[in-house]
């Protein structure tokens, strides 16, 4: 017998979710990886929509956010932000950096809690560093408030936990005291790519689920 299924034996679960394998898309023909030294732009060769993370088993997907062929229009990424004046700010920023293609996914599992992945290109790796710390996620606390979520702080937890080669991750949790939910939000900067993900539930926002969903995404990109 597997000692899983001998009563008493059996591994109670941490909190992780049942994500499918996760297989990296193949590169075009004679195509570098995005941290290959023969791609100091740091593009991702790929389909960017084969790099989104899969939903777990047993997760409700949102359709909205498949956007036309795959695509999400900037306007629906820019929705999740409910100040006007940050949608506006933020939406000329992305202009201004030269944003190319958001592919996104969501879902919703059985506890309640939702999870959002955008994935937005730009020309180089730089463009990304610079729009991400300057203007998006500094040290302290993310420059835009998304939506349900209040004030929000560095993940001081997350910060211990074993990061992705390559990847530079900053995330943030919603401080005390918070209202109907609790949001948890990372930004990871790689190559060309910025990866937003942005996870919230009712009560209290689980860190194990976010930090496994987080590094997934990161592993995908890498």
């Amino acid at each position: 017998m597997e000692r899983t299924d001998v009563p008493g034996l059996a591994t109670e679960s941490d909190g992780r979710w049942d994500y499918p394998t996760i297989t990296l898309p193949p590169l075009p023909s004679g195509s570098p990886g995005p941290f290959d030294e023969a791609n100091p732009a740091g593009t991702h060769h790929a389909d960017l929509r084969a790099l989104v993370l899969p939903a777990p088993e047993g997760a409700v997907e949102d359709k909205a956010l498949r956007g036309d062929d795959g695509w999400l229009a900037a306007k629906d990424f820019l929705s999740q932000y409910p100040a006007k004046a940050h949608r506006d700010e933020l939406g000329q920023k992305l202009v201004d950096h030269g944003l190319r293609h958001i592919a996104a996914r969501g879902w919703t599992t059985a506890d309640g809690t939702r999870t959002r992945i955008y994935l937005l290109r730009f020309g180089t790796a730089e463009v990304v560093e610079q729009l991400t710390t300057a203007d998006i996620a500094p040290l302290g606390a993310p420059s835009y408030t998304v939506r349900g979520g209040g004030d929000a702080d560095f993940d001081e937890e997350f910060a211990k936990v074993k990061r992705v080669p390559e990847i530079t991750r900053i995330a943030y949790t919603e401080a005390k005291p918070y209202g109907a939910e609790q949001v948890r939000q990372a930004y990871l900067i790689a190559g060309d790519v910025l990866a937003v993900v942005v996870q919230s539930r009712k009560g209290e926002a689980l860190s194990v689920p976010f930090q496994q969903t987080v590094v997934l995404q990161s592993q995908l990109l890498g």
